[in-house]
């Protein structure tokens, strides 16, 4: 099968053909349809999540099953499905009460095993992470939910608890971002955004944000916001960004982040005087588990969310490692990459 890998951290990810997966008895082998080009798989690449190597990178992919293992009972072949980025293994104590996304035992394709940048795809503990597909999704929609969508979903519906009315902050509009005004927007929520790109902050407009800024000003957005917000969301993952998020806040506000704090950033500190007299909230937010997503497909399909319109460019499997390496520049396209995959 065709498949882009790279064999050493940083070197350009080629086109290889590879021998198709073996199917885990409790897992399935998909037929990638479409698979989104994530900064997740940039990161690895780069060495700032090590992985073993040859890798094939891709975590974010929709596609149909061509085999099952003879312990799944859930699915069968030519089922439309898609898959979180953390495939839990189904059996710990955070999988059984509907944590998957920060199951102990998990696996990552992309990460752990090769991913979906392929013509094939591997998904263990199948009944357990597989997601079937509604009719009225296609396979680059469901491949632009992948970790960046669903990621926002969950961090601003389970982690956050997002209700109407609410004032939301969104912290840079990059792919997460922009995921979380949209569906901050979606559930009624008032929202301003943050990002120095005079394009995201259109971009962000345009997807539902009441207010763009350019940068995170807390006495700005306690102004716009009537005492600050009761929602933030660092997108973008430094110290100044975590601050200015927490910062923002009203009393008892909750502040989730989902940003990576990478390199100088990973121990960052926190204004702690306002997380102790205001009683605010400070949350993480890693993925989303496989139960949690027919209610984000049930939006979808009601036509309350459209993560299509998140989709700046669609490729060829071809092109997806050169993709992969142009994020070491400035974006390229307003929008998610999806590579399509025949």
């Amino acid at each position: 099968m065709r498949a882009i890998q790279y064999s050493q951290i940083g070197q350009f990810p080629e086109l290889v053909e590879l021998p198709e997966p073996d199917c885990p008895r409790d897992g399935a082998v998909l037929a990638v349809r479409a698979t989104g080009v994530c900064r997740s798989d940039w990161h690895a690449w780069r060495g700032h999540d090590p992985v073993p190597l040859p890798m094939v990178p891709g975590h974010e992919f929709a596609g149909e099953i061509v085999r099952v293992g003879p312990l799944v009972r859930g699915f069968r072949v030519g089922d439309r499905v898609t898959a979180p980025f953390v495939n839990g293994c189904g059996g710990c104590r955070e999988c059984l009460a509907g944590d998957a996304q920060v199951c102990p035992n998990q696996t990552q394709p992309g990460f752990t095993h090769p991913g979906s940048f392929a013509e094939q795809v591997v998904v263990r503990q199948a009944d357990f992470n597989l997601v079937r597909l509604p009719d009225q999704v296609d396979y680059v929609t469901a491949a632009a939910l992948g970790c960046r969508f669903a990621t926002s979903f969950h961090a601003l519906t389970r982690q956050a608890r997002l209700q109407a009315g609410e004032w939301l902050l969104v912290i840079g509009c990059g792919g997460v971002g922009l995921s979380a005004v949209m569906i901050g927007a979606a559930l009624g929520a008032q929202v301003i955004a943050v990002d120095p790109s005079p394009a995201a902050r259109d971009r962000a407009g345009a997807l539902g944000a009441d207010h763009t800024l350019p940068s995170a000003d807390p006495e700005l957005i306690a102004e716009l916001s009537d005492g600050g917000v009761q929602v933030s969301l660092d997108a973008l993952g430094s110290s100044a960004t975590a601050s200015a998020g927490v910062r923002s806040l009203r009393r008892r506000g909750r502040h989730v982040q989902v940003g990576l704090m990478l390199d100088s950033h990973a121990d960052a500190g926190l204004p702690w005087g306002p997380v102790v007299a205001r009683e605010l909230q400070v949350l993480g937010s890693h993925g989303m588990a496989a139960s949690d997503y027919p209610e984000l497909l049930q939006l979808i399909v009601d036509g309350r969310l459209d993560p299509s319109v998140l989709v700046g460019k669609v490729v060829e499997l071809e092109q997806a490692g050169a993709e992969l390496a142009a994020m070491d520049g400035p974006a390229q396209t307003a929008g998610l990459v999806v590579a399509r995959v025949s």
